[in-house]
């Protein structure tokens, strides 16, 4: 049987740590399975996940065969807990990445930090550590120090140091089994040493971090409801935002495929601005202004330095060609290739981004904390997002799911070419801009034309583009985005048409069953799922849209970590994770039932 496969589902039996400069990935079995340094983007120095000869390792395996493990996160926090247990001994290791307020900064170095303690017997352990270089292409040069182990290439300048109170030598023989009694640290840093005293520093850094998170989650503004599993999404929101610019990553993964050997296998290490609604939407809810408005000036530096076509994503860096190529060497997950680094889609045509850009300009008008007469470019800003959707909104696109071979008039992207004109209206109206109030009209007027084309009278219900008789999921956001009236006859004959064709086992929700470029998707796409729940609450249908909720929620893997695609007939867990547009779909659509429900927090 492979692994992460139980007899009846897949899941990713794994979690993961960060500090917003980096993620993680920790097994079950303890390995950190994926870790890219020293940014999101770069190479992996851990990439078992896509190749355990090639990936490198960072395990602690017991001498003894395991009976049992456990995985936990310490409550309101990002830092992950690994129990193993076997017959006659048991040990815990914390994992985590530091991250605390510091000199009035954030402390938040390219620093991995592995507690191992004993919790029964006397555990004896094998500990590795072989990190690589370059995608795998590199070996690491292992140089042996006093209390460390420095591992280096010269061919790509990699410099990574492990810094312990284990004996040095347990690293220097295949079957060397060390006992733990006392707790002992592990600290991997990416080229800088470790000159302070190991434990006492761990501890100290492990207190910080825990106090820092569990005090982010308590600023957090969080519902009465399903509150463990929006606690658990924003810390995952929390992680994908790389803090020095304020991007915001859909995956810190690359190619774990959408379904076995689909071929659908895509670099996810990238800022969809093409997202940025949601992700906004998700920010503003839980009450985190810092990182909202960190991540709307990520959105408006990319409006102020491109000034011709604005792509569907970014860079973390907002760096714009990002040059999709295959590693034909990495066996790929599961042996399910290719891998591929980059993203084709940087290419695409999908002139929705130009609305959702505006709508994440939008708080720098609308919301008071932002001190708008300090920047003199947002008009400037808004002008130019006019003036794209002036330009291509006769034009055909790629549409949301990026179709790589056709073009469309997609019903999705005049829905944000008509929010992008909303946007605009207020902005003008509040601001007394005459002339961008009377372009903006003009524009709503035929955005709103297109989508009307792509109505059928017959069915009753909204094409996903036109000329075209097949449907998406997509345009559940015609409700949620309250361009159809949620209580008119329209609306809720476009959702019943819409669940009739698409909707799955459970409340999953399939993007489109029609062929695409590889074949018809074999597997259900769960942010549509939690779309349909906010369209069900949107309609008034809540007590169904708060029974589909509870049936999404066990999509989840044991940390409540969610995927980006799910299969129907087994909840197996595909496609790159934890998807971070997925925990914002969970936010979004609690949020929203929330505020359907909006009982006393006395209710059961």
């Amino acid at each position: 049987m492979k692994e992460n496969t139980t007899v009846d589902r897949h899941i990713y039996q794994t979690g993961i740590i960060g500090n917003c400069s980096y993620i993680a990935h920790v097994g079950i079995d303890s390995n950190i399975s994926w870790l890219c340094w020293p940014s999101f983007e770069d190479s992996f120095i851990f990439g078992g996940l896509l190749d355990k000869n090639q990936g490198g390792r960072f395990i602690i395996k017991p001498e003894e065969d395991i009976v049992e493990t456990k995985q936990y996160y310490i409550k309101n926090s990002n830092i992950l807990c690994t129990e193993v247990h076997t017959e006659s001994f048991a040990y815990r290791i914390t994992d985590f990445a530091p991250r605390f307020e510091q000199f009035g900064r954030y402390f938040k170095p390219l620093m991995l930090i592995r507690k191992i303690e004993p919790v029964r017997g006397a555990p004896s352990v094998n500990i590795q550590c072989q990190p690589t270089g370059n995608y795998g292409r590199n070996t690491l040069k292992s140089t042996r120090g006093s209390n460390h182990i420095l591992y280096s290439s010269t061919e790509i300048g990699e410099r990574i140091r492990l810094t312990t109170d284990v004996p040095i030598s347990h690293f220097f023989q295949d079957d060397n089994w060390t006992i733990i009694n006392e707790n002992k640290y592990l600290i991997l840093t990416y080229d800088a040493a470790f000159e302070s005293a190991i434990a006492g520093t761990c501890e100290d850094f492990l207190q910080k971090t825990l106090s820092y998170w569990q005090r982010w989650i308590k600023h957090c503004s969080i519902p009465n409801i399903y509150q463990k599993e929006v606690i658990r999404s924003a810390l995952v929101l929390k992680l994908h935002q790389y803090e020095d610019t304020g991007a915001i990553i859909a995956a810190s993964t690359t190619s774990l495929p959408e379904f076995p050997g689909s071929g659908r296998n895509w670099d996810y290490r990238y800022c969809w601005v093409r997202d940025s609604y949601y992700v906004l939407t998700a920010l503003t809810h839980i009450g985190q202004f810092e990182e909202m408005e960190s991540f709307a000036n990520y959105i408006a530096g990319i409006t102020h330095h491109n000034p011709g076509r604005l792509q569907p994503l970014y860079g973390i860096l907002g760096n714009s060609e990002l040059t999709e190529q295959i590693l034909p060497y990495l066996d790929g997950y599961q042996d399910s290739g290719p891998v591929r680094i980059g993203n084709q889609a940087f290419e695409h045509i999908q002139n929705d981004v130009y609305g959702q850009a505006m709508i994440a300009l939008l708080p720098l008008f609308t919301d008071q904390r932002f001190k708008i007469h300090e920047n003199k470019n947002v008009l400037g800003w808004v002008n130019f997002i006019l003036e794209k959707i002036e330009a291509t909104i006769d034009e055909k696109d790629a549409g949301i799911w990026e179709f790589r071979n056709f073009a469309n008039h997609h019903c999705y992207s005049n829905l944000f070419q008509w929010v992008g004109c909303k946007a605009a209206l207020l902005i003008a109206r509040q601001n007394g801009y005459q002339d961008m109030e009377q372009r903006a009209t003009v524009l709503l007027e035929k955005a709103a034309a297109y989508i009307e084309a792509c109505y059928d009278e017959e069915r009753k219900v909204y094409q996903n583009a036109l000329d075209s008789k097949n449907l998406d999921a997509s345009t559940l956001q015609l409700i949620v985005m309250d361009y159809l009236n949620p209580k008119s006859t329209r609306a809720q004959q476009h959702l019943e048409a819409l669940e009739k064709e698409l909707k799955g086992e459970n409340g999953l929700f399939y993007r489109y069953k029609h062929q695409d470029d590889f074949g018809k998707p074999k597997s259900t796409f769960l942010v549509c799922a939690f779309w349909y729940v906010e369209a069900l609450a949107c309609v008034g249908r809540v007590d169904e849209a708060k029974e589909i909720l509870e049936k999404l929620l066990t999509y989840s893997n044991h940390l409540g970590l969610f995927s980006e695609d799910v299969t129907e007939n087994n909840g197996s867990q595909w496609g790159n994770f934890p998807q971070a547009y997925s925990h914002v779909g969970l936010m979004n659509a609690v949020y929203r039932l929330a505020i359907k429900l909006d009982k006393p927090i006395f209710s059961l």
